[in-house]
């Protein structure tokens, strides 16, 4: 499996650097609609090469949906720790409950219940 693994990283770092020698040449990228820039009064444009962006589109929607999922996964995880500190609190009791009946009992005794 390791194995398996190792191959499928390998193949996919030859088809990114495949990509980027491709797509080796310069483009301007628009940050901002023309009009936009000039109130901000931003440079609207910048030079990259093509595989930059491309890469940086993958990144970034990537992150974009990590995101996403953590923040719909929140209530998932809301409920486990609600779940969790319930079932301390009753071990609590339970081992509360357990100190009350062998309360002035001989230890043996206790142990064998």
């Amino acid at each position: 499996m390791k194995y398996i693994r190792y191959l499928f990283l390998a193949c996919l770092g030859l088809t990114l650097i495949a990509v980027a020698l491709a797509n080796r040449n310069i483009v301007e990228l628009q940050l901002l609609p023309e009009g936009l820039a000039r109130i901000v009064g931003l440079n609207p444009s910048t030079s990259l090469p093509l595989f930059v962006i491309i890469f940086f589109g993958v990144v970034a929607g990537l992150l974009i949906g990590f995101v996403w999922e953590w923040l719909r996964e929140h209530k998932h995880r809301a409920e486990v720790n609600r779940k969790a500190k319930e079932v301390g609190k009753l071990e609590r009791e339970v081992r509360k409950l357990k100190g009350e009946k062998h309360q002035g009992k001989d230890e043996v005794l206790a142990l064998l219940d």
